[in-house]
């Protein structure tokens, strides 16, 4: 929107500079600034003018789409202030507002008068905002160190369940590792040869066991038929 109104303003100025009855040369303004409340603002028009002419610095406010009200800069007050400079072959007028205002908005721009002829310089569009205001007054030296500790924080999260990991499952291979030489161990202490010849007693005493029994058993058999 503001763009729309600079580029508006600045097309009527360049119309009215080409029935320019004053043969003014007029210098390229600032198209646009933008500040904050409490700010200072500083404009600038430059013109070439072969005779003196009389500068006064008009505000333009868009009152609605169509319709639009200019007002003369009141020099009076104590937060305007109105310099005129000399710069090579230009003369230029400096208009600064001091702690401004949102009613501050609009379109500044010079009116150069020379009898009952009158001609706008292009002009600059001030754009006055409010601010947001910060829940938390913070320094910068303190926004730095809370987002190096979220940092730290957020490299945390990130390493611990790796880190927790790796021990785990270093843990895991040395707990194999460790039931690894218990087996081994075991295995140490035995002789194979005693082992053999112990599991062969024991298979000899099985099959040999029955057979001794029904003998023992026929034996005593006999003994009761003697009369």
């Amino acid at each position: 929107m503001e763009a729309r109104l600079v580029f508006l303003f600045s097309l009527f100025a360049v119309a009215a500079d080409a029935t320019n009855p004053l043969k003014i040369k007029l210098w390229f303004d600032r198209p646009g600034l933008r500040l904050a409340i409490s700010k200072r603002a500083n404009m600038k028009c430059c013109y070439i003018c072969q005779f003196d002419v009389e500068v006064k610095w008009t505000q333009t406010v868009m009152t609605s789409s169509n319709t639009s009200t200019i007002t003369l800069v009141n020099q009076s007050n104590e937060r305007v202030e109105i310099r005129k400079e000399v710069e090579k072959d230009k003369e230029c007028s400096n208009l600064v507002l001091k702690d401004i205002e949102l009613n501050d908005t609009g379109l500044y721009q010079c009116l150069l008068t020379k009898s009952n002829h009158t001609v706008y310089t292009p002009g600059t569009y001030l754009q006055v905002y409010e601010p947001i205001q910060m829940i938390l007054d913070i320094s910068e030296r303190s926004k730095n160190s809370l987002i190096t500790a979220e940092g730290v924080l957020l490299l945390l999260f990130v390493l611990l369940p790796g880190i927790m990991l790796i021990f785990k499952t270093k843990g895991l291979n040395q707990l194999e590792k460790r039931k690894g030489k218990e087996e081994e161990n075991i295995y140490e202490g035995l002789n194979l040869d005693e082992c053999n010849s112990t599991y062969h007693q024991i298979q000899r005493s099985l099959v040999q066991g029955p057979y001794q029994d029904v003998i023992n058993n026929d034996e005593d058999d006999i003994q009761l038929e003697k009369p």
